[in-house]
């Protein structure tokens, strides 16, 4: 036992030494589910009105600003240990609209940061799309463009789900490529939905494939509620993600977050049973492992679960501490923890 403390003082003193020699830059990449971020105003080109913002009767404007300050906050946070400063890019989810994102980047938590945003408007029926907000003192778009999952049911009836989002940029002088995404979710039962997030994950590699075309060994950054654990199929099988540093090759995608799924971390909670389905992932060019940061590489993928983003009391204790019940708006945050990255490079 001594000699195993012993080695790990060692290990800790080794690494603060590393950054203490040293002057880094620390960037954060985070994606956050948003849970059911509405606008008050009907659309009737979707169905927003089955949406918790849309059910409520009274007093829709305020809890709709609360909701806004609710999440702003969270994300004016992520990383801030570290990194001193909020993600420069940002992947969300469970958004209706852009007018929702520019509310939240508007609001007193996050209008300094001066976020741009990257939306398109999926065809989901419930008109809930994808986005990508990010810091323009850091991060430089040259391209994005949204690919759509096509999919059907057993009868043949189109399925209408989130688009997949691809945004290409300079982090500084760097290029790298992020997907974000929210696969279809598990309704039906896992097994008899999981066909339907095996092709979302199938596009994925589509998508890789058209950035190689220009970028033949890309950085890139697979984000997003995936509505799948990181041992899933869908990860495991078609995207065939590594979980072990020493085992990934050029071009294959490391995934961080399934190390920390089998050591019990979550994202989320449904029916007591947790799960990780807010995933950050990538390929190998940003993995290092030989501690060299003269470009940027992955230093730690966190979980972003301070205490109050979880419920304290009652049935739901310990589950992340969400927005809405039903059709009730009861003070929280979102039902999924966010997830982030630390990307390191020496100056």
């Amino acid at each position: 036992m001594k000699q195993f403390l012993s080695i790990f003082i060692f290990v800790l003193l080794t690494s603060a030494s590393l950054f203490a020699q040293k002057n880094f830059q620390i960037k954060t990449v985070a994606f956050y589910n948003l849970e059911n971020l509405f606008d008050t105003i009907n659309d009737p080109t979707k169905n927003d009105e089955a949406s918790p913002m849309m059910e409520i009767k009274e007093n829709r404007s305020a809890i709709y600003q609360k909701k806004l300050n609710n999440m702003a906050k969270v994300l004016s946070e992520i990383g801030t240990k570290e990194a001193k400063n909020s993600p420069v890019i940002l992947g969300v989810s469970e958004i209706e609209n852009r007018k929702v994102l520019e509310d939240l980047t508007q609001t007193s938590y996050l209008k300094d940061k001066n976020y741009e945003i990257i939306h398109y408007d999926s065809p989901d029926l419930r008109g809930i799309d994808v986005a990508l907000l990010y810091q323009p003192n850091y991060f430089r778009p040259i391209h994005h463009e949204p690919f759509e999952l096509k999919l059907w049911n057993e009868n043949g009836t189109r399925i209408y789900t989130r688009d997949q989002l691809l945004v290409s940029g300079y982090l500084d002088d760097e290029l790298i490529h992020i997907i974000v995404n929210h696969w279809p979710s598990r309704r039906g039962g896992e097994e008899k939905s999981r066909s339907k997030r095996e092709k979302a994950a199938y596009l994925i590699t589509q998508i890789i494939e058209k950035i190689k075309l220009s970028d033949p060994n890309p950085k890139i950054i697979i984000m997003g509620d995936l509505n799948d654990d990181p041992t899933n199929s869908s990860l495991k099988t078609v995207l065939k993600t590594k979980a072990i540093k020493a085992n990934v090759q050029e071009g294959d995608i490391y995934n961080p977050t399934e190390d920390m799924f089998r050591r019990g971390q979550n994202t989320l909670v449904y029916r007591d049973n947790i799960n990780l389905f807010d995933q950050i992932m990538f390929t190998s060019p940003l993995l290092t492992t030989k501690k060299d940061y003269s470009t940027y590489k992955m230093y730690k993928v966190n979980v972003f679960n301070p205490r109050y983003l979880t419920t304290q009391t009652g049935k739901y204790k310990g589950y992340p501490y969400r927005s809405f019940s039903r059709s009730t708006f009861i003070g929280g945050y979102s039902d999924h923890y966010p997830i982030y990255m630390y990307l390191i490079k020496e100056n």
